[in-house]
């Protein structure tokens, strides 16, 4: 659309996540090392939490990727399954055939077995799960029974959970307590400050292929950063709309009036009073 016109080669702000546009902001950086050092250290829970937008399925990618040849992975987008639908999507995502038409108990120990050979082998089992607020408590008490599998000196599973703030409250209750005390490394991802945010959104021009000057001006700047509150996914509307304007009216730089037509036409961050406050 307007990358030409830019002198881009691809969108810079596609909200797809892709992790070669993943900048090492403080916080993304710290809990990327918290998840490596805690799965080095064969914790059996680690949580991760942040709200919406603020890179947790690009983090959970990055660390999918940094994990090396001594792990098996299984990743789990969407949990919002039974406790029977979470032990198939396991043995599915580690290659387990399961026994037709086996109840739970078969269905464990086949999944057990699988993790004692891999245990035998020196490979690690991480389970990965995203969007884990969204798991129903039944399911997250079979998560927990998961973890109860071990041998006399190391776990068989370790789990890193993934989720908005939302998780903390559902594992505040007293019937999942019992898990909640198994999560020994736990992380709030933090929305980036100012500086990251510009940071950010220049990376991402750079990564699109862009290579002259400040293509927001600096005022651009200070606007974009405060109205999206830090949140990277926001970043990446207001860029993307403000990009819209800009090419639309011919301009080869992002001005300040560009960017308060994208906050105008942002839902989630037009709200009354709002550009008032920025300006």
């Amino acid at each position: 659309m307007y990358e030409a016109h830019f002198g881009l080669q691809e969108p810079p702000f596609a909200l797809t996540p892709n992790t070669r546009y993943f900048l090492e902001s403080p916080g993304h950086r710290e809990a990327l090392e918290l998840l490596l050092v805690a799965l080095r250290e064969r914790e059996g829970f680690v949580k991760v939490t942040g709200e919406v937008g603020t890179g947790k399925t690009l983090l959970c990618r990055m660390l999918l990727n940094a994990l090396g040849d001594g792990y098996r992975t299984a990743y789990i987008p969407n949990p919002c399954l039974s406790a029977e639908g979470l032990y198939e999507a396991l043995a599915d995502e580690l290659a387990i055939t399961l026994p037709e038409q086996a109840n739970v108990h078969r269905v464990l120990k086949t999944i057990t077995q699988h993790l004692l050979a891999a245990s035998e082998q020196q490979q690690q089992v991480v389970l990965i799960i995203d969007e884990a607020q969204a798991m129903p408590e039944e399911t997250l008490e079979a998560l927990r029974l998961l973890t109860n599998l071990e041998t006399e000196t190391t776990r068989l599973l370790q789990v890193v959970l993934f989720g908005q703030p939302e998780l903390d409250s559902l594992l505040s209750q007293q019937t999942l307590r019992q898990l909640r005390q198994r999560i020994t490394f736990q992380y709030g991802l933090p929305p980036l400050d100012r500086q990251s945010a510009v940071d950010y959104l220049r990376h991402r021009l750079a990564q699109a292929g862009y290579r002259g000057t400040d293509l927001f001006s600096a005022p651009a700047l200070r606007l974009i950063t405060r109205a999206s509150g830090g949140i990277p996914r926001l970043l990446n509307v207001l860029a993307h709309k403000a990009l819209l304007v800009a090419w639309g009216q011919g301009v080869r730089q992002v001005r300040r009036r560009h960017v308060s037509l994208a906050i105008r036409d942002t839902e989630s961050v037009a709200m009354p009073g709002l550009l008032a406050r920025v300006l």
